[in-house]
């Protein structure tokens, strides 16, 4: 979760104290390293991107959250693996990679749409 991890701020403090060799590196590192942390140097998803999201998951950009999460149920319920025990390695594995993309499709969804608010 971005805004919860220190380690940046704290490697930036100290590598901009030992390139500067100034009190004033400290604060340049940290802030640095806060912006790192802070996720405000990643590139953000497309809007093609997000659109093959919705597609994973079978819905339209305009539904709401909650028809969202519907067809997320209603997806994992079809395609996790404790579904498909009994059958050979290879089905598992494709059932595996299948619930895995259904996941991070909603992620995506989901993150956005709170960044949006």
């Amino acid at each position: 979760m971005p805004g919860t991890r220190y380690y940046g701020k704290i490697l930036g403090a100290l590598l901009g104290f030992a390139l500067m060799r100034h009190p004033f590196g400290l604060l340049i590192g940290g802030l640095l390293g806060h912006a790192l942390d802070s996720g405000w140097l990643q590139r953000r998803k497309t809007t093609a991107s997000l659109d093959a999201d919705y597609h994973q998951l079978g819905v339209s950009p305009e539904a709401s959250d909650i028809e969202i999460e519907q067809a997320w149920r209603r997806l994992m319920a079809t395609h996790h693996p404790d579904r498909v025990v009994g059958e050979t390695e290879a089905v598992r594995a494709q059932a595996e990679e299948r619930a895995r993309a259904i996941n991070t499709a909603y992620d995506r969804i989901m993150a956005a749409r709170r960044r949006a608010d």
